[in-house]
């Protein structure tokens, strides 16, 4: 099915409520995610990978949270095919108990000393559940809000799932921040694991909300019209495959980016350079709060100027400060830390902001759900090793900056040539 002057009209209320619980639903969502990646940086390394040598130690912590997103387009093949065939309000609900309810389970997992070899293998293997299941929301949760939301404003609504990341960014590590005032031995025993256990009563407030919302009525419409695919991963990568990878491009700097100027410089900034675990956390509080109005801007530009020219121009804007980010890190002034944290961040979000009305552009309806969730999360799937890459380039670059950097002004070109190709290819929307 594509969309023509016949495609049902939206309702602006119903739209508003759509997107809000969007918003929600994958704020918790990226707050249970990025809990992960928080404690990668400052204790799986120590009390779940435990070796005599720390870079060994964090390198294996940063590669048990690449494994979650190995499962990402697992998450994406299941969840997209259950949300073109049974609807996109459904998925979605499985998608938000599921990490959430993982996310409480990291929190009791008992620690290396206590049951040895079996500790960081269940908590890989939890990281792997929390992996299938983002696979399946963002696509989805960007899906409904596109397809609830009137045409000629797609950008702003498609942008307040997106403003779920920093809202989760700003959850997870303001409630690391806290915990980490505990003195080190509380911290360690059982002070870190409540941030992780907190997933247990958030959950009531995403499925309420979500509970509340109703079906895509684009979704409704190819129902009517017998239009589903019979397997809508085979056949996006049959018929779209191009589409596909313009998706896998457009999303590289701000899935990518973002941990690369979080989990990495997390790690880089409290263990290489010696800096307080509280000001890296505290630079990443400051920066999502400004992400927040970067997003909601970029929206507003997508609507005005196209998804795939702002995404041209984010990635281009993410190129150019990519080593002066790192400069000013590595300067070790608390004030420096904070700006250059925030500086990335927020360039890297302007395609961040408009790559969810970019990929739901780029497919049809029947293949919308599979064809945004399984792009972005191939990008997610390469994007996962990125704090990885930059600790094992600064091993071998002999602790200096430029190649972390390097990589970030990689990704930045590519999500930028990304942009330019998906306004090209982005399919016609219907005038109201």
């Amino acid at each position: 099915m594509t969309e023509t002057a016949s495609t049902p009209r939206t309702d602006p209320a119903e739209a508003r409520k759509v997107a809000f619980a969007a918003f929600v639903g994958t704020a918790l969502e990226w707050y249970d995610y990025f809990l992960y990646g928080t404690a990668a940086s400052i204790v799986f390394d120590r009390l779940y990978f435990a070796t005599e040598d720390p870079a060994v130690a964090t390198l294996a912590a940063f590669a048990s949270f690449a494994i979650g997103f190995l499962a990402r387009p697992l998450g994406a093949v299941v969840f997209g095919h259950l949300g073109d065939r049974i609807g996109r309000r459904r998925s979605l609900l499985i998608t938000v108990t599921l990490i959430s309810v993982v996310t409480g389970f990291i929190g009791l997992l008992p620690d290396f000393m206590a049951i040895g070899l079996a500790a960081p293998l269940l908590l890989t293997a939890l990281r792997v559940l929390q992996g299938i299941a983002v696979g399946g929301e963002w696509g989805g949760a960007v899906t409904l809000a596109v397809e609830h939301a009137p045409p000629e404003q797609r950008g702003r609504f498609a942008a307040l799932p997106q403003i779920g990341s920093p809202i989760g960014t700003l959850l997870s590590s303001g409630g690391f921040y806290l915990v980490a005032m505990l003195p080190d031995e509380s911290f360690d025993s059982w002070g870190w694991r409540l941030p992780f256990l907190a997933a247990f009563p958030l959950l009531g407030v995403a499925l309420y909300l979500r509970r509340r919302v109703g079906e895509s009525p684009l979704f409704e419409q190819m129902l009517a019209e017998h239009d589903r695919a019979s397997v809508p991963a085979v056949e996006l990568f049959r018929t779209a495959w191009r589409q596909v990878l313009i998706g896998i491009a457009a999303s590289l700097i701000g899935i990518g980016g973002f941990y690369l100027l979080t989990t990495f410089v997390i790690s880089y900034g409290s263990g290489q350079l010696g800096l307080p675990k509280s000001l890296m956390l505290g630079a990443t509080l400051f920066a999502a709060a400004a992400e927040v109005v970067t997003l909601i801007f970029g929206g507003r530009l997508a609507d005005r100027f196209s998804p795939g020219k702002v995404c041209l121009w984010g990635g281009v804007l993410s190129a150019l400060v990519a080593f002066p980010v790192f400069w000013m890190i590595d300067t070790r002034n608390p004030v420096l830390v904070i700006i250059a944290v925030t500086l990335g961040i927020n360039c890297l979000s302007i395609p961040y902001a408009v790559s969810g009305s970019l990929l739901a552009g780029l497919f049809p309806v029947h293949l919308r759900y599979s064809g945004v969730a399984i792009s972005s999360n191939l990008s997610g799937l390469i994007s996962g090793f990125v704090p990885l890459a930059a600790s094992a380039l600064l091993i071998a670059s002999d602790q200096q900056s430029w190649s972390a950097a390097t990589l970030l002004l990689l990704l930045a070109l590519i999500t930028a040539l990304g942009g330019l190709l998906g306004h090209r290819a982005t399919r016609p929307q219907p005038q109201p």
